[in-house]
């Protein structure tokens, strides 16, 4: 099974941002068919978190290269 590519993991940050910048406006927001409000700006921040950290992991400056020795 294929891991995550940098372009869905780019992809599922961006609705993460998306739906944050909805729920600080007042907003509500749907993503897969949950429907999010400020009550969920906990579990917004989190999945931007995991996320970005997926998206740079997944990007070359993320790339750690086990072994080699620093210039």
């Amino acid at each position: 099974m294929a891991g995550i590519t940098l372009a869905q993991a780019q992809a599922a940050l961006d609705a993460w941002l998306l739906a944050d910048t909805a729920v600080a406006t007042g907003q509500s927001y749907s993503i897969s068919g949950r429907s999010l409000t400020r009550a969920n700006a906990a579990e917004i921040t989190k999945k931007i978190e995991f996320w970005e950290a997926k998206v740079k992991s997944l990007t070359r400056g993320g790339i750690r290269i086990v072994g080699a020795t620093p210039c």
